[in-house]
């Protein structure tokens, strides 16, 4: 299995992140994407490429040019009110929630910053923009492989992507590679394009671009939202809408799930996505379904992922992973290589 890397993710590297009312350090930091790259070339899994260049078209088609004019110019922005901000990352302080408005794009840079954000989460940094725009490039690398006729290709990228919507960013994420490779895919003519999302955390960015389309089916496992973040995404009984009804199915479960229930949840959602007859499969790899992972609930052990691997490998259809979560730092490489490995020998 090819791998696509982003060789620019280390460059953001958040210093600190609200986490339940005090700042802390991040949980999202460079080497979660290092364990895995290691534990890639430690069990020679296949070649491992980096993009050399960005489609900036495709990243328009999932998400609203103010949105990436803001992504690529922030930086600069929020130096330019201070100085001293070169040396600290910039949160946002302020939302437009209920009853404001959104049409407008405020002057006023923590304005925008509070416009096209949703936490206090997710610092931005001076690479940030660098790092996610080549994380991008390494999701539509691997759509273009499979594209070409591999069976999977896998999109190693920080920082993540799920939690980004069209016009917003948050939950650690800012540019939503899951959908930028299903676009990619849709755009290059294969008619139906599944993604399954397989984080802890409910896939609310991902959710909200497709929920109005018919042509790409959302599935995702998570935590439930009643208790787990991202809190106001994620419920049963969120379908999709309009002519996409019907084609946005979730699966929420409790925190404490093992992996006995949490695979006939994944036997469940291979069954519906089965029924759609794709053409191709987008999984949001996320590993912070492991037991011991810090910001996360469920009991997955590292065994579990080489199930996971083999029980996906059997839809029988073009895959491309795209790494997302997972925050036990030490452990998520093997445990996402895990995957990939019994994908690749059950696919055999």
């Amino acid at each position: 299995m090819r791998t696509f890397y982003n060789d620019h993710h280390a460059l953001h590297h958040g210093k600190v992140e609200m986490f339940r009312g005090e700042l802390v350090p991040c949980f999202e930091v460079p080497a979660r994407a290092d364990y895995v790259l290691e534990e890639l070339k430690r069990r020679r899994l296949g070649a491992i490429d980096t993009p050399a260049e960005v489609d900036e078209a495709a990243l328009a088609r999932v998400h609203a040019p103010r949105y990436l004019d803001f992504l690529a110019g922030a930086w600069d922005e929020w130096v330019a009110l201070d100085p001293a901000n070169a040396q600290r990352d910039a949160l946002p302080s302020y939302w437009p929630i209920r009853s404001f408005r959104h049409d407008v794009l405020p002057a006023s840079f923590p304005a925008r910053m509070g416009l096209f954000s949703y936490d206090a989460g997710t610092p931005l940094t001076a690479a940030t923009w660098a790092a996610a725009r080549a994380g991008a490039g390494c999701a539509l690398a691997a759509a273009s492989h499979v594209l070409q006729g591999e069976r999977a290709a896998f999109a190693l990228t920080r920082p993540p992507g799920h939690h980004a919507g069209a016009d917003f960013f948050g939950g650690y994420c800012f540019l939503n590679n899951a959908a930028i490779a299903t676009q990619a895919l849709r755009d290059a003519g294969v008619d139906r394009v599944a993604v399954l999302d397989i984080d802890y955390h409910h896939g609310n960015g991902t959710q909200a671009i497709f929920y109005e389309r018919a042509d790409v089916q959302f599935t995702s496992i998570h935590g439930d939202p009643h208790t787990e973040y991202p809190y106001y995404l994620g419920y049963a009984d969120e379908q999709g809408a309009g002519a996409g009804l019907g084609f946005n199915r979730n699966l929420p479960l409790a925190r404490g799930t093992g992996f006995a229930a949490w695979r006939e949840a994944l036997r469940s959602a291979l069954a519906g996505i089965a029924a759609f007859k794709p053409g191709a499969l987008v999984v949001s790899l996320g590993l912070d379904t492991f037991e011991g992972d810090p910001i996360a609930g469920f009991k997955l052990a590292t065994p579990d992922y080489l199930r996971i691997g083999e029980d996906l490998a059997r839809a029988g259809l073009p895959t491309v992973f795209v790494f997302e979560g997972g925050y036990a730092v030490a452990e998520v490489g093997v445990n996402a290589v895990n995957v990939l490995e019994g994908f690749m020998q059950q696919a055999a």
